[in-house]
């Protein structure tokens, strides 16, 4: 089935606040198994923690949600979303240590 077909649409999430310490990126990868998305998580060196979210629309959206609170100890100040094709390019959700 081509992406059209399935609405697949890809999500690149930068989000600002307290966010690195408080688990966000485990939190990230229980909610995108969750929803059955595919991607990565990272913290940045900036404080910020950067994600990619792909997977069929609905879904996408409430990852995209969810990211505006993130878990309890998470105090979200902002999240820019680029919303990209999706390209179906990886097939499971990851932690990245980069």
């Amino acid at each position: 089935m081509a992406n059209e077909e399935r609405d697949l649409v890809r999500a690149h999430v930068l989000i600002t606040g307290m966010v690195q310490g408080v688990f966000f990126r485990a939190h990230t990868r229980e909610e995108a198994h969750r929803l059955g998305l595919s991607g990565w998580v990272r913290n940045l060196r900036d404080g910020r923690v950067e994600a990619l979210f792909e997977g069929e629309r609905p879904a996408v959206k409430e990852m995209v949600r969810w990211c505006h609170k993130g878990p309890s100890s998470a105090v979200v100040r902002n999240v820019d979303v680029r919303w990209e094709p999706a390209k179906d390019e990886q097939r499971s959700f990851e932690i990245r240590y980069d």
